[in-house]
């Protein structure tokens, strides 16, 4: 990690917000709304998306819902790229493609438009937070079924005692993964 990178983490863990026993007791939650509301912080973060976006030479950015919508969306604008989101099921219109994945408690499905990616576009997933995986493997199966190519994928925070990073090795295809700021 370089002093800028160090200094990054630095700055975007500083606006991290700990909320306890939220959305349940037992749970310490990390807020970023704090980070969202800060011109310095967001600035900086989305500057050093939009750098990476370029640096892997991506042609979109892809945002996972909801919170990876605010953190991708004024990335690709600053790169000069498209953003593409992936959504709950039943929020997009028209075709889409589809993919279910499990969570702690029950089953997800995410959804792209089948006309999101040009064939071979490369794509740099962004999203808020690595926890198990499952919303971001389940992403990255659309992001290669719609027909794109994956450049990378970029979240801000990753719960590394969760094993999320194990569990995205097959879904990776050597693509890099990163984070900002560990937990």
């Amino acid at each position: 990690m370089t002093t800028a990178d160090t200094a990054l983490a630095e700055l975007l863990n500083s606006r991290i917000r700990d909320v306890p026993d939220y959305p349940k007791p037992g749970v310490l939650f990390k807020d970023i709304a704090p980070l969202l509301a800060d011109a310095e912080a967001f600035g900086a973060l989305t500057r050093a998306l939009a750098e990476r976006a370029t640096e892997l030479g991506a042609t979109k950015v892809v945002g996972l819902e909801a919170r990876g919508f605010v953190l991708a969306a004024p990335a690709a604008f600053a790169a000069g790229l498209g953003f593409v989101p992936i959504r709950k099921q039943g929020k997009l219109p028209g075709a889409v493609f589809r993919r279910s994945y499990e969570l702690e408690y029950g089953e997800a499905t995410l959804e792209v438009q089948c006309d999101a990616f040009a064939p071979g576009e490369r794509v740099l997933v962004v999203d808020d937070v690595l926890a198990t995986g499952g919303t971001i493997g389940a992403s990255l199966d659309l992001v290669k079924e719609a027909g794109a190519e994956l450049a990378g994928v970029v979240v801000l925070m990753e719960l590394g005692f969760l094993d999320g990073r194990e569990r995205l090795a097959g879904h990776l295809g050597g693509a890099p993964l990163e984070t900002l700021v560990t937990v």
